[in-house]
Order: structure tokens, then sequence, then C-alpha cells
């Protein structure tokens, strides 16, 4: 992705944010060089990798396949000094922006319509080698618990929420004519490094090509304390 479409996208996303009337952190809003005055009191941030968080899975179509996401709060699976034993994230879902089928193998989340439009979300169990399950899933929305059949598609209208279970795939996208989504998730801790299972071969992070000035910096592009 070009640094220019990661700023359009980061501006964007923020003006939307706000006509939610949500209000992320003041470090969402950190330019580069503010970050470089930034010391070690700020390695939660650092080292949970917290902040924008961009990606088109490799498909060089943002706006088809792909997702931007913002993690306010963290902990770290593998550092004892982070006690935070969950994570809660802001995204925003484009109208039939798909986001790929992925499971994770520890975390379970919920994910909330914040606002905007319908999300849809397609739910299959997985298998022992991890593939797509003929097998009836549980789905568990607002309280309600019930079993459904193989690749049931869930409409979540504004401020429902859906739990979405360790090793259960997963896909999302915003119903079309209905405008994106401001969407929620609370959840365990998070690992994007460690924890995805994506069904078909993704990317994750994008490689960017950097044809101007970072707005902000991404949650994996902190610069050390120096």
């Amino acid at each position: 992705m070009k640094r220019s479409e990661l700023n359009s996208i980061m501006s964007d996303a923020a003006a939307f944010i706000k006509n939610c009337n949500f209000h992320l952190p003041p470090f969402a809003y950190w330019t580069p060089e503010d970050w470089e005055k930034k010391g070690d009191e700020y390695n939660e941030i650092r080292d949970n990798k917290l902040g924008w968080d961009i990606t088109d899975f490799g498909s060089g179509n943002y706006m088809k396949i792909g997702l931007l996401l913002f993690t306010i709060r963290n902990g770290n699976n593998e550092l004892s000094k982070y006690t935070k034993s969950y994570a809660e994230k802001l995204l925003i879902v484009e109208e039939e922006q798909m986001t790929p089928l992925h499971f994770h193998w520890k975390k379970m989340e919920d994910i909330i319509n914040r606002g905007g439009g319908n999300l849809l979300v397609q739910l299959y169990n997985s298998t022992e080698d991890e593939q797509i399950a003929d097998t009836p899933v549980m789905v568990g929305v607002d309280g309600r618990n019930y079993s459904a059949p193989a690749g049931t598609i869930v409409r979540l209208t504004p401020g429902e929420s859906i739990t979405l279970l360790p090793m259960q795939y997963h896909s999302f996208w915003a119903e079309k004519s209905h405008g994106k989504i401001l969407v929620g998730e609370v959840s365990k801790v998070n690992d994007d490094t460690t924890d995805n299972r994506f069904l078909e071969n993704v990317g994750r992070f994008p490689s960017i090509e950097e044809d101007e000035k970072p707005l902000y910096l991404l949650g994996n592009e902190y610069p050390a304390v120096k």
C-alpha cells in the first residue's frame, strides 16, 4: 500500500470516528516527530502495538478486501510486566469490504456494531486440520445462544454484538446500501503475529511504498527509545 493511501484512510477514519461521537486516546494523533520524543514510559504502547492498524490483506484493493483497526488497549501473552488479560479495538468496515475467513487459536472476542450500517458476519467451525467444517455453529448474540447451519450469516444492526469463539472461522463485511460501520471489539489479549489463522494465504501487515510523509505511525512502526 502507498503511504498516501494509508494517510487518506486515517484522515477519513478520524473524521468518521469524531462524527460518531467516539474519542480516541491522545496518542492516536501523535506525529512521527512526537514519537521521537517519547521515552520508555510509553513502552506499553510500543510493545503491545496499540494504535493504528490498516491492512488490505495483500489484496491490492483495500476497499474490496481490507480493514482499519485501532487498538485502544491490549495486554501481552509473552511479557509478564503487562498484566492486562483483555484488549479493546475500534474497527471501521466499509460497505461490502471483506475481512477474509479466519479464526484465532486463543482469543475469544465480542464484535459490536457501534453505529452506521449493518454488519454481516459469516460463521463456520474448523476441522482438526484447520479447514472449514460442515457442522452446525454456535451463535451467541447479546445473550441469545443457539445452533445454526455451517456458513450462517448473522446480521448485526447498530447496538448488537456477537461472541466469536476460539477456532471458529468468521468473516465480516458491511451490508450494501446501508453505509459503513463503526465496530467495537472486546476480547482476550490480542496477538496478530501468532494468533491468526486465515483460511487462505493472505498478508496481514502491508508492505508500504513511501510516497509521502506519514500522517500517523502504524502500531508496528514506533521508533525505539533512544
